[in-house]
């Protein structure tokens, strides 16, 4: 999860937000190295009394400055429509959940499971355990299976909520009367946090979302306690 100061994104814990780090680098540089020629460019101008006219209106000076951008921006289209499309693409999911978002709690279904399903609610900063974080920890977790790709279902029942799991590469927006779908997977155990990430009503900073990925052997154990 993120931590104070932090500069850069989260750890990624999918292939989806290695993916997405490795972009957002790649974008990074371009812009770095285009901010720098520009400003070398505008000091140089400013410095120097010295001009050449007649490269000031070559042809040749056009056709550079038209061609070079255009290729810029292919490499930066070419890998984002990339990932896109990997976002999209959902390849025989090994468990589908529902989420449901409320004001101000999320509400989750295991639809492979018959009677597994339950709301998870903030925990108040007067009743937080040692170790927890205040406006994160949840009464009720998401317990995933890791190392197994996961399709999420997500609507909502009153007004437009998002759900966001940043270390994941997740953002799906919940609307009501639709259902949106995204997929995770996560490579390592271990707790995922997340909150709504779209302006949702007076409460919208208290609805945090919860992951815990665990192994395939423990979620089964957890999942025959909760039917």
């Amino acid at each position: 999860m993120a931590y104070p100061f932090q500069l850069g994104l989260q750890d990624a814990t999918s292939p989806i937000m290695e993916e997405l780090l490795h972009f957002h680098d790649h974008t990074l540089m371009i812009v770095f190295l285009i901010s720098s020629l520009v400003l070398y460019i505008i000091s140089l101008m400013l410095t120097t009394k010295l001009t050449h006219t007649s490269t000031m209106d070559a042809q040749e000076v056009e056709t550079v400055w038209t061609i070079l951008p255009a290729i810029i921006l292919i490499l930066i289209a070419l890998p984002s429509l990339r990932i896109l499309y990997m976002m999209d693409e959902i390849n025989n999911p090994s468990l589908t959940v529902k989420t449901m978002g409320h004001q101000w709690y999320w509400s989750y279904e295991y639809t492979d499971y018959e009677d597994l399903n339950f709301d998870s609610y903030m925990i108040p900063t007067q009743e937080l355990k040692p170790g927890e974080l205040r406006l994160l920890e949840v009464d009720n977790r998401v317990v995933l299976p890791m190392e197994m790709t996961i399709r999420m279902l997500v609507s909502s029942e009153d007004v437009l909520h998002s759900w966001a799991v940043p270390s994941l590469g997740l953002k799906t927006d919940a609307i009501p009367g639709r259902l949106n779908q995204t997929t995770l997977m996560a490579m390592r155990p271990g707790l995922y946090y997340g909150q709504c990430s779209e302006i949702c009503g007076s409460n919208h900073s208290f609805m945090p979302i919860v992951l815990e990925m665990v192994p395939l052997s423990y979620f089964e154990t957890w999942s025959a306690l909760m039917v």
